[in-house]
């Protein structure tokens, strides 16, 4: 079945009216029973229910967004805690490692190193004519996962998924997109299963032409408004790309920016259970990365904001990568981790550097599954009454530590988020405590949602400080009671929507808006561009695809 069809139509399947059956010639082809929408999803879940394996519940979910779009919607928002989990981290990460089984039907676009030249044609395969928001991979550094090469495609698609889920947006505004270059992955090279190319990396000049026609490719089709999101991108890459591209297009990059607000949100949220102030704490990151950086960075904004000066903002902050702390005249250190070096002797074990850096607040962001050891723990609360401990690596195996473990070794001191989900722990006193999910899902869907909707050219780091604060806000006193950092995962669509709006808002007030007139009342102009998971009535007449295959395809339907 063309794949044109099942993004753009609006199946209903047993939805159907008698009269909407009649006119496409298919009564009598379905059962005579009429089954709305919420039976739909209750059967979906049914059969979701009964599967025993995440991955198996990951292909019933693609399955179901390649057949019949507006319910796997509306089964994802009807429980997002429950559903987000497989079609993202920490579920996604197994499907792009199993990519080759899973992949179905084209669901966005494989562009490779030898489309250079003609990037513009081959945009020009994907069917939709309006494109506001662009999620790309070149699979290099997949999660905590490394190089995946196409596997990475499930990356973008889940992201998407989550800018309509949680943020509302039209997914038939949406773009997937992996760039194959190659991958350094042998076993990927050697995989009978492999849809990306079999060939090493290309790097240098040729990387660089390829992603410059890229972006100037979809800009020229799809406009200078149309959203550019980087995922996954090395660090090698990600950065340099990043200070290219972020004055000239619409573009951020989620493993810096997106992770740079999530976790200065839980932070911030953390602070009114500790009573202490920003300016009050020493932050240490296992980690030097995208992710670390990204936090340090918005960190420091936050700091500046609070009238601290950037000098001061630095020395709260400590930097440890795969070569220990990051010190001066230590060799090799790249231009970004300059930034945070101090004066101090070299140090190499984590334990040890805690114990010498004592920190009020510890982020792991290097994707070492346990990096934080009982002693770690057990250190941090004997110096802080009320430790603050970020696990933040994705998936669940690269986490520095679980919930359970924090809490056990802090004896329910400790201020715990993690990147992936992990259930609630019960102490030995009796208490439950809910840990927080620092997920970038709080960030990126509402981001985009008000960057599109009032058409900004450029995305400045304020915006991410601005969603930290809205999302801090959203943390109610008996959220933190309970544990929670975040806003409730079944709220994250509202949390989503009042981000799109104060970006709106900030918008206008900066003059960096490009809709016009400008909106009077920015609620209802955001809420207005919400996608709706109802079904539309009928199918227009002005479809150009034909009764027989529209019939074929809802007789298919749930």
């Amino acid at each position: 079945m063309l794949y044109s069809l099942h993004h753009l139509a609006a199946p209903e399947g047993m939805a159907f009216t008698l009269e909407e059956r009649q006119q496409l010639n298919i009564h009598g082809l379905l059962p005579p029973c009429f089954l709305g929408q919420d039976v739909q999803v209750f059967r979906v879940i049914k059969n979701f229910d009964r599967l025993t394996s995440d991955f198996d519940r990951y292909l019933l979910l693609m399955c179901l967004q390649d057949e019949n779009e507006k319910l796997f919607y509306r089964v994802l928002i009807s429980d997002i805690e429950k559903f987000m989990p497989i079609v993202y981290t920490p579920t996604v990460g197994l499907a792009c490692q199993q990519y080759g089984l899973a992949y179905r039907r084209p669901r966005g676009l494989f562009i490779s190193i030898h489309d250079r030249g003609h990037i513009a044609t081959l945009l020009k395969s994907w069917p939709a004519e309006t494109v506001k928001a662009v999620v790309v991979t070149d699979g290099e550094r997949i999660l905590g996962l490394g190089d995946l090469g196409s596997y990475g495609m499930g990356i973008p698609v889940g992201k998407l998924a989550l800018y309509t889920a949680c943020g509302g947006m039209n997914p038939q505004d949406c773009l997937p997109v992996t760039l194959d270059v190659g991958t350094e992955n042998k076993e990927l090279l050697k995989d009978p299963l492999y849809i990306g190319l079999r060939q090493k990396r290309v790097r240098g000049s040729d990387y660089d032409d390829f992603l410059d026609e890229f972006m100037e490719a979809v800009t020229s089709r799809y406009g200078m408004n149309c959203l550019i999101q980087f995922e996954d991108f090395a660090n090698v890459n990600a950065f340099r790309l990043l200070e290219k591209y972020r004055n000239k297009y619409c573009t951020f990059n989620d493993d810096i920016q997106g992770t740079a607000s999530v976790a200065v949100a839980g932070l911030l949220a953390a602070l009114r259970i500790t009573q202490k102030s920003l300016s009050d704490q020493t932050i240490l990151f296992q980690g030097a990365g995208e992710a670390a950086l990204g936090i340090a960075n918005l960190i420091v904004m936050a700091l500046e904001k609070e009238g601290i000066s950037k000098e001061k903002a630095i020395e709260k902050i400590w930097l440890v990568d795969s070569k220990g702390l990051i010190v001066k005249r230590r060799a090799s250190l790249t231009r970004e981790k300059e930034k945070f070096v101090h004066e101090h002797h070299e140090m190499i074990n984590l334990e040890d550097i805690v114990r010498e850096i004592k920190p009020t607040v510890l982020i792991g962001v290097a994707a070492i599954g346990g990096a934080f050891t009982e002693q770690i723990l057990k250190d941090m609360a004997s110096f802080n009454e009320r430790p603050i401990i970020f696990a933040l690596s994705n998936p669940t195996s690269k986490a520095e530590c679980s919930a359970e473990q924090c809490y056990q070794a802090t004896e329910g001191r400790g201020i715990f988020a993690s990147g992936s989900p992990f259930d609630p722990v019960t102490l030995p006193d009796g208490r439950t405590l809910y840990p927080g999910q620092g997920n970038n899902s709080y960030v990126f869907p509402g981001v985009a949602l008000g960057v599109v909707a009032c058409g900004l050219r450029h995305i400045p780091d304020k915006i991410f400080l601005t969603t930290a604060k809205v999302i801090a806000k959203e943390v109610s006193d008996k959220h933190l009671q309970e544990g929670r950092l975040y806003p409730p995962l079944n709220t994250i669509r509202d949390v989503s929507l009042k981000i799109a709006v104060k970006i709106v808002e900030e918008s206008y007030l900066d003059k960096t808006a490009t809709v016009y007139p400008e909106p009077q009342d920015k609620q209802a102009f955001v809420s207005s561009m919400v996608y709706s998971t109802d079904y539309d009535k009928i199918l227009p007449d002005c479809y150009p695809w034909s009764q027989e295959a529209m019939k074929i395809q809802a007789i298919n339907q749930f």
